[in-house]
Parts: C-alpha cells; sequence; structure tokens
C-alpha cells in the first residue's frame, strides 16, 4: 500500500503543502521579529535606533529569503491556488510589495545621506514596516475565512492584521533583549511587555469576531478528538504569555542571563498560533474553498520541482543559519554598513 502511494505521486501534494509551510513560520518567525524592530524604531532616538538596525542587518536578506521560497513553492505546487489567493489579495499584496521597497530603500539611504535628510528615511523605514505588517496581517485574515465578503469579514481581516502587527512588534523586542545591552535592552523589555498584552488583545478581538463568519475550526472544536488539541493550543499559548510576562518583570538578570528566554518563548507562541491555523483548515489548501490535492499540479511536475527544491531549501537553511552564527552577539558587535 504504501509502495503504491508513492509510486502513484499522492503523497507529493501534501509533502509541498507542508514545505510551503514551514517556509512561511519560518518567514514569521525571523522577519517577523525585524519588522518588529522597524516598527519599535520609531520609538527610538539616534545611536539607540542606529543600535537596533544594526541588530538585524546582517540577517537581513536570509530572513526574507522564506517568502519569496514559500511563494515561488505556492506557484509551481498549486498555480491553481495561488492564482486564487492573487486575484482576491491584489490590492493588499501590492501594498505589502510597496511597503518592502520602502523599508528596503531607507534602510540603505538612512546612513548614506546628509544628516538633516535622515530623519524622512527614519520615518520611511518606520512606514513601510507598518505597511507591510497591517498587510501581511490582513492577508492571513482574508485566507483563513476564504475571502469571504461582508462587514464581518473585513473586520475579522482588520483584527487580524492588529494580531500580527503586535506579534512582530514582540518579536521585535524580544529580539532587542536578546542582542542589547543597557538602557536599550531594559526599554525593550518595557516594549515586550506592552507588546505581549496587545497581541493578546488582537488575539481576543479576533475570536470574538470569529464566530460570524465561517473559519472552520468552530466546527471541529466541538468534534472528538480534535476538541483535544484545539483547545489545548490556546491553553498553552496562554500560559507561555503569563510566564513571558512574569519573566519580563524580573529582567534583566545579573550577567544577562535568560536574555534568550523571552525570545523562545515567543517563537514558541508563534509555532503554536500557526499549527492551530493549519490545523483549522486542513485538507485544503484555500479554507473551504480549494483542496490540497485539487490544486496541485500533476505528480511528475512536483517530482521534477521536489528535486530542485532538495538543493535550494538545504543552501538557504545553511546560508541562514551560517549567517546566525557568524554575527552572534550583541548589537554593538554587529554592522550593517
Amino acid at each position: 500500500m504504501i509502495h503504491d502511494l508513492v509510486q502513484s505521486g499522492q503523497w507529493l501534494p501534501f509533502a509541498f503543502a507542508l514545505l510551503i509551510g514551514v517556509s512561511m513560520l519560518l518567514y514569521a518567525i525571523l522577519d517577523g521579529y525585524d519588522l518588529g524592530v522597524g516598527l519599535l524604531s520609531r520609538f527610538a532616538r539616534g545611536a539607540e535606533r542606529d543600535r537596533m538596525i544594526a541588530s538585524i542587518g546582517p540577517f537581513w536578506d536570509a530572513n526574507e529569503t522564506w517568502l519569496v521560497l514559500g511563494v515561488g513553492l505556492l506557484l509551481v505546487a498549486f498555480p491553481r491556488a495561488h492564482g486564487d489567493i492573487l486575484t482576491h489579495l491584489y490590492l493588499p499584496v501590492s501594498g505589502m510589495i510597496l511597503g518592502l521597497i520602502f523599508r528596503g530603500v531607507s534602510f540603505d539611504f538612512r546612513k548614506k545621506v546628509p544628516p538633516d535628510q535622515q530623519p524622512r528615511w527614519n520615518a520611511a523605514f518606520f512606514w513601510g514596516s507598518l505597511i507591510v505588517t497591517l498587510s501581511q496581517g490582513y492577508m492571513v485574515g482574508r485566507f483563513m475565512i476564504g475571502f469571504q465578503e461582508g462587514v464581518a469579514s473585513q473586520l475579522y481581516a482588520v483584527c487580524f492584521a492588529l494580531l500580527v502587527t503586535s506579534g512582530y512588534a514582540l518579536m521585535g523586542s524580544c529580539w532587542l533583549i536578546l542582542k542589547c545591552e543597557h538602557d536599550l535592552q531594559r526599554r525593550a523589555i518595557r516594549w515586550a511587555r506592552i507588546a505581549i498584552w496587545l497581541m493578546a488583545l488582537g488575539a481576543v478581538l479576533t475570536s470574538l469576531t470569529a464566530p460570524f463568519v465561517n473559519t472552520r475550526i468552530y466546527d471541529r472544536m466541538l468534534a472528538f478528538p480534535e476538541v483535544t488539541l484545539l483547545l489545548a493550543l490556546p491553553l498553552v499559548s496562554v500560559m507561555l504569555t503569563v510566564i513571558m510576562h512574569v519573566l519580563l518583570g524580573a529582567l534583566p538578570l545579573p550577567g544577562d542571563r535568560l536574555a534568550w528566554l523571552p525570545f523562545a518563548l515567543a517563537v514558541m507562541i508563534f509555532v503554536l498560533g500557526f499549527v492551530g491555523l493549519v490545523y483549522s483548515f486542513y485538507p485544503y489548501i484555500i479554507p473551504g474553498r480549494l483542496r490540497i490535492v485539487d490544486a496541485a499540479s500533476a505528480p511528475e511536475s512536483l517530482r521534477l520541482i521536489l528535486w530542485g527544491t532538495a538543493v535550494v531549501m538545504p543552501v538557504l537553511a545553511g546560508y541562514t543559519v551560517f549567517a546566525y552564527r557568524v554575527f552572534k552577539g550583541k548589537a554593538h558587535d554587529l554592522s550593517y554598513d
């Protein structure tokens, strides 16, 4: 039976769905913290802002590449789903691209222009980061409900945009706790304590609007044994949120002990949220509209694409790990010029 499944290629669509999911999760975590730093840069001045941006400089390109990989795999493995998604999300995708352009240009220009022009590029870096985070959150919200129309659906997507934006701000502040010292680290701790409860508020607002749209997750919550998993995930997330709040109240500790733990907890919260979202709409590639098996390319094409993915993905992962090993340490040891 297993031999027949392998020979027929029926496993390939699910393998590519998994690869896309892993790519998008890694993007949300890795680019999430540098987007968060961009959001928080608005609340810093002078040398502090420079150090914040220096903390993400060496990892900038590697982080964003995971988004390119995920979208590329979606295009070649599920072209029908790719077309449907872009048709419904054309405007927010355009907004996200515009924000990414602003971020990229301002990232390079802010330290190379005359001092009197630097504030406008610092502002462009913040606004570009904000546009990207809101666009991504809105797109995920629209995607989760299968692009349903109506006031409730739009409200759900807006609440999800606020949730994602505050989540990225949490990731960014936790990254700064890990990478910075002294006054900037203490400010990052305060930002994290605010961001974590803003994220919790976003999750509550999203949950309150969800019953007015068809998210499918409530259907599964009423069935056994799905109810055990879908109730456990938010409970564990709440527990991690409380642990992080208590930990942030105790930081910084002598010797910079446990400075890594807030970021690790934020990553775990992101992973739990991602798993819950994916489980809620499986086996659909577009929730409620298009199944994974119906949207996939031909098995022959998927086999060929898989060989390319088997080469590209390890190289990308290796480059990412290499960058983090080379540029480990506090931000004052890093440079992005």
